[in-house]
């Protein structure tokens, strides 16, 4: 088993508010508040297992730079029909893999259950978050989202995936 850096505590907790402040935002805030997650020049793609481990880049969702995370805000908030819905993130096994001063290579694991009016509750997507953040003292929790890629477990994907994961 390879030998890893030892993280203080303070860094990992600081990950782990980080994260579980996204989740609270998608799940209970303003979506619009999403875009407060990430720096200016960002990744986000939302990726099967299959294709993130063969190296092909086609995800289900990916968004460039912060133009791109608007683009989403704006197609869930206003261009896109849907049932309203009531999302819940989990996240757990958080670990932050170096810590390179200004920047810090992270992973978790996520499932994110949905719920329909009338219907019951589902597990909508699961997978993990491969993540760069950076530190930026007015960000959430002190850090910002440089890329970050949800490789989710299936092969299959819901039509229903409209929100951030």
């Amino acid at each position: 088993m390879a030998t890893r850096a030892k993280i203080d505590v303070e860094t990992r907790l600081a990950v782990e508010d980080f994260l579980y402040a996204y989740a609270d935002c998608l799940d209970h805030g303003d979506i619009e508040d999403w875009a407060d997650f990430f720096t200016d020049d960002c990744t986000y793609t939302l990726i099967s297992k299959e294709n993130y481990d063969l190296g092909l880049p086609l995800g289900t969702i990916f968004a460039e730079k912060k133009g791109g995370i608007l683009d989403r805000i704006t197609s869930v908030t206003k261009t896109t029909v849907y049932h309203q819905r009531e999302l819940t993130h989990m996240i757990t096994n958080t670990r932050v893999l170096k810590d390179a001063g200004d920047t810090l290579e992270i992973t978790a694991n996520y499932a994110v259950l949905e719920t329909l009016p009338n219907q019951y509750t589902k597990i909508l997507n699961s997978g993990r978050y491969l993540g760069t953040l950076t530190r930026d003292k007015t960000g959430p929790a002190g850090l910002r989202i440089k890329k970050l890629d949800c490789i989710f477990d299936s092969a299959l994907v819901p039509a229903s995936i409209i929100y951030p994961i």
